[in-house]
């Protein structure tokens, strides 16, 4: 495993997500400062997420039909530079352009990353994409620090500092394509006939679309379950617990930063164990914790169990992207492009249709929903076959 390669690629990861995770924390400011109210910014949130969702795979097939390494500084470009414009301009459309293409930026950026990361990683795939997963998951949790920092301090032109980290990481990321590209062939290579080699390696493997189409299944369960204790976490605390805004919010910040230690625990757990085993593991645990957050009803519970749910969800992050990738050892970036997308979109498809359910029975019932689809995820990953192992 090249380290320092990996590790850049972190970076990038870090520096392509934190745009996008800074998004929601910039809406409130779109509201007070551009007059924008709550339709606008929900379709800015669905311009964000739901067309990147789609043609992320489209990337993946591509990056799958030739090394296009270049994907990535390009990628991390559009996903900053769009973002850091909304500060200069208030027009709706021109902002909502300008988030579509961040969210495109990011979709060109993580299946073509995630390819590589899996040609440099070895034998130790779950380590490395976890470290790769970690950059993602920093650039979400510091994203809205850094966007209420630079608003509340420079005003709406701070924004262009996003610009200035995209420039500066797809720039580093264009020198060092050339070291990456050579580094992923040494990999895979004995010394002599690197492209022979590469080419009958891949006549040896064969897409398992069978197999793939469960963990689909599973990321499915996984990701809204996610998304949704993102959503109604905090306003259970508050609304059902009596905690104050503070003490609920709190959770979300702490499943946050607990979840970038279990990301990378869980990567290198998984390489010794299997990433499959890992995966139902992880999906097991959420069921008992998830139910111990909701049916007590007691504040001191939930709390114990933040730490708890986050080593379930984050731990097996990295074997589900590496399962994808084993499933469809063919096709590396459509796998990647297929399991980050939904991973990060399908969730928030689906949350509004639990946020309908809670007005309509109240925020008990729609937690107590969400237990009953983490049991269906932890159900999901006992159809999951053990992928064949690759050559090396």
């Amino acid at each position: 495993m090249q380290k320092k390669y990996l590790y850049l690629l972190a970076g990038a990861h870090l520096a392509n997500d934190i745009n996008t995770g800074s998004l929601p924390a910039v809406l409130p400011f779109f509201v007070s400062l551009y007059g924008m109210d709550y339709t606008d910014v929900a379709g800015l949130m669905f311009a964000s997420s739901f067309l990147s969702s789609i043609i992320q795979p489209l990337f993946g097939y591509l990056a799958d039909r030739g090394a296009r390494q270049w994907f990535m500084p390009l990628g991390v470009f559009l996903a900053g530079a769009p973002l850091a414009a909304t500060g200069f301009t208030s027009n709706y459309w021109a902002i909502f352009a300008a988030v579509t293409i961040m969210g495109i930026g990011s979709a060109i950026f993580h299946p073509e990353a995630a390819r590589t990361v899996n040609a440099i990683s070895g034998n130790e795939r779950g380590a490395s994409m976890s470290i790769f997963s970690v950059g993602g998951n920093g650039g979400f949790g510091l994203g809205p620090l850094l966007a209420v920092f630079l608003i509340t301090t420079f005003g709406m032109r701070g924004m262009a500092l996003y610009g200035i980290i995209s420039l500066a990481m797809s720039l580093l990321l264009l020198s060092l394509l050339g070291s990456l590209r050579r580094c992923a062939k040494s990999m895979n290579d004995d010394g002599n006939t690197p492209k022979e080699k590469s080419m009958a390696k891949t006549e040896n493997v064969k897409n398992d679309w069978h197999a793939f189409s469960r963990l689909t299944l599973v990321i499915f369960f996984r990701s809204t379950v996610q998304s949704a204790v993102s959503a109604f976490l905090p306003l259970y605390c508050i609304d059902a617990l009596g905690a104050s805004n503070a003490a609920g919010s709190v959770t979300l910040s702490v499943i946050s930063i607990a979840g970038i230690v279990a990301t990378l625990l869980g990567g290198r757990i998984a390489d010794r164990i299997g990433y499959v085993r890992t995966l139902r593991l992880g999906c097991a645990l959420l069921v008992p914790v998830l139910a111990l957050m909701v049916f007590p009803r007691n504040m001191y519970l939930v709390y114990a169990m933040l730490i708890p749910f986050s080593i379930g969800m984050q731990g097996a992050y990295s074997s589900f992207v590496v399962l994808g990738q084993s499933y469809l050892a063919k096709s590396v970036g459509f796998a990647s492009g297929v399991t980050l997308g939904i991973s990060f979109s399908i969730g928030g498809v689906m949350t509004p249709s639990l946020g309908v359910f809670a007005d309509n029975f109240g925020i008990y019932a729609v937690m107590s929903m969400i237990v009953l689809i983490s049991f269906a995820a932890a159900l999901a990953t006992m159809i999951l076959p053990e992928p064949k192992k690759r050559e090396q």
